[in-house]
């Protein structure tokens, strides 16, 4: 009996994408999909890829040994309240109790070393704290190219249409 070998397509590829458009703003590319849905074009072979991607570092305060301390202790807690309710449920008696108090007791005590060694392990080199997130510059939407011609023609019809597209 002979076997055949698939290949998956991944779902979120297209065939063979071609560019209807490119937006500056997401919401022009979502906008335009959704004028090409309301056409009741079929939006399934469309996709809205970010392009020229940047990555945005948001400083969100200082960071002192105080702060470093503060949030071992915090998340050392957490810790500590996790291992200690899993040590209170095969405990007998009313010492479950005993058993999440001494974990999470525990927890903020190794909290606050682990937070005070990995700050002191930078050396001064990073005294801040901050959230970083990956963002799009600008947003292409891509059509699989049997359609493209179509999509074209209804996104010249869409009112208010975005100056960027097409």
């Amino acid at each position: 009996m002979a076997s055949t070998t698939r290949t998956a397509r991944p779902v979120i590829a297209l065939d063979y994408p071609m560019s209807l458009g490119t937006f500056e703003k997401y919401d022009d590319a979502q906008r335009a999909v959704d004028y090409l849905s309301d056409e009741e074009f079929a939006v399934q072979n469309c996709m809205i890829v970010g392009t020229e991607l940047k990555q945005v570092e948001r400083v969100t305060g200082r960071l002192t040994y105080a702060r470093a301390a503060l949030a071992g202790a915090a998340s050392g807690a957490w810790m500590g309240l996790f291992v200690g309710l899993l040590l209170g449920l095969f405990s007998n008696g009313g010492s479950w109790l005993v058993a999440v108090l001494t974990g999470v007791l525990f927890g903020v005590v190794f909290g606050i070393a682990l937070g005070l060694a990995g700050y002191a392990a930078t050396g001064g080199r990073r005294d801040f704290t901050s959230v970083s997130q990956v963002v799009a510059t600008r947003y292409e939407v891509l059509v699989e190219h049997k359609l493209l011609a179509q999509a074209q023609e209804l996104l010249q019809r869409m009112p208010n249409r975005p100056q960027s597209a097409l």
